[in-house]
Parts: structure tokens; sequence; C-alpha cells
């Protein structure tokens, strides 16, 4: 399993070169099960990262550019009536794949970013009164630009909530960059990839995180840290945020290669987890606060 893991960060440290610690993230975000917002500046390779994802694990891949115009029939998927058998066929969108990248997910309006909370949530959508079932494993990777780019809609409150993990790139350190301009890494080099792992193979990486151990002292460091948050914001952490939170720090220390989790562990996800819940700015000062001021149990 370890192996595996260091194999996958290797891969696609390659590719997204300079980041080794938002690829742990990301990683550490779809072992858990969840969904990965990644926000940033355009060109800063949100996209090449979410492809390189699903090359290394061997998941099947679509992306979907987020429009002004975009129907959410564009990315469920339609029925069609079919004279020939005289009854409605269903014709699958895109969401119909292991990793759906919505590239540039607030640029288009509400109704259809609300098209994704069944699909987020329930792993399956309903068209016409039936209900469809998505493919396993299946994560949504949404890309966004700063809200306050021209042309972006907000993300609503439950939208972000559906997100577990939400990260940033941000510029290349200079000898990253360096590289980046030999054609050392990058989205020109990332179809060499090789898959090291496959959707089977995720999902017991999956299952393995679900047997690292949480103690009863280190759940009640989170319940701490969740309560903190109900205390001193206008909305706090729901439930949902903080089984978010516990999954997150347990794969973050199977990645690390340990079978238990430490506060250590917590405190390396906490601000990816919580901060685009508890302020839309995604600001990581309120995860710097929470921490600061809620003692280790």
């Amino acid at each position: 399993m370890q192996k595996t893991i260091q194999a996958i960060i290797h891969a696609t440290s390659h590719i997204i070169l300079g980041k080794e610690q938002q690829v742990k993230l990301s990683l550490t975000c779809l072992l858990a099960g969840g969904h990965l917002l990644i926000e940033d500046l355009p060109g800063m390779g949100k996209t090449t990262l979410a492809h390189t994802l699903a090359q290394v694990l061997g998941l099947g891949f679509r992306r979907t550019q987020f429009t002004s115009d975009l129907l959410p029939a564009d990315i469920i998927g339609v029925s069609v009536f079919d004279r020939n058998t005289s009854s409605f066929q269903f014709h699958a969108g895109p969401i119909f794949t292991n990793v759906l990248l919505a590239d540039e997910i607030n640029r288009a309006t509400p109704k259809t970013q609300s098209a994704l909370l069944e699909a987020m949530e329930e792993h399956q959508v309903t068209v016409d009164g039936n209900t469809h079932l998505l493919p396993q494993p299946f994560f949504v990777i949404a890309t966004q630009n700063p809200k306050h780019h021209i042309g972006t809609f907000a993300l609503p409150e439950s939208q972000l909530d559906r997100f577990l993990m939400r990260i940033t790139l941000g510029y290349p350190d200079a000898q990253s960059e360096r590289a980046l301009l030999k054609n050392q890494g990058g989205r020109a080099n990332a179809s060499s990839i090789q898959a090291v792992c496959d959707a089977d193979g995720l999902l017991k990486l999956q299952q393995q995180v679900h047997q690292v151990h949480v103690s009863d002292a280190l759940l009640d460091y989170l319940q701490a840290l969740i309560q903190y948050t109900r205390t001193q914001t206008n909305e706090g952490l729901s439930p949902r945020a903080g089984l978010g939170l516990r999954q997150c720090a347990q794969a973050w220390a199977l990645i690390d290669g340990r079978d238990f989790v430490t506060p250590e562990d917590v405190q390396a996800v906490l601000p990816s987890v919580v901060a685009h819940r508890l302020a839309q700015d995604g600001n990581s000062n309120i995860a710097k606060q929470i921490l600061d001021q809620v003692a280790i149990t």
C-alpha cells in the first residue's frame, strides 16, 4: 500500500513541479473519498493537476468547461424520445465517469452548479424520476477563478460544503519554474505518465483509510476544534465537515505510513478542510486562529 501511495505522489510531482504539499493534500482528499476544489489564477496548473491525478490513478476522466450558458442537462444527460421503441432513452452526460473536472465552476450559473449536488453527495443522479448510479469511485475536481474576476458567480454555501477540501497552488519557486521553462514538467509531459493504480486499487486504499486508528483523546481534540468554530463564528462547522476532517486526518496519516492519527495530522489538513466553509474567500487565517486557540488535549 505504502509503495503505491508514494508512487502516486512521485508520478504526480513529476508533472506538477514544486508542489508536493498540494499533491499530497489532493491525494488525501481522494483517499478520504471527497471532492476537491482548486482555486487560483488562470494558468497556475489547476487543470493539469486534475488530469494528472486521474491519469496516475488509472481512472476515467471527463472535462466540462463551465460557462454562463451551460445547462444542467449538459452535465447530467437528457432523456430523448426514441421513435423505434416509443419510449424515452437516457443519454448519459459527462458526469458518468470516475473523475469529472468541472473547469472554472464559478463561471456557471447557480442553477447549473446545483446540478452537481446530488451527484456529489449520493453518487447518483435523478432524471425524469429515474435514478442512475455513477461509476465508483466518483470524484468531482473543480477549478475556480478568484471571485473578483469578471464573469464569476459565487458558489453557494451548500455547494462549498460538498467539497471536502479546497487548495490553492500558487506561483512555482524559482527552481521549479526554471524546470518548467526547460520543458521538464507541466502539461506537455503529462501524456507520458503511466498509471500506477486503478479504480479497484484506489477503492482498497480508501478502505484502508477507515482502518487508521483514531483514539478517544484525538476525538476529544476534534470535537474541541469543531465546537470552537460554532462559538466563535456565525456559522460553525457542520457534522459533515467534522466527519470530513477526521477522514482527511486518517488519510494523511496513511500517506505518512502510520496506522494511527496524531494531532499533527489534524493540523496539517484542517486549513484545507475548514477555510472555504467558514469564509467564502477561503482565508486560511481563520484556520490558524482555530489551531492557535484550541489546545491539544
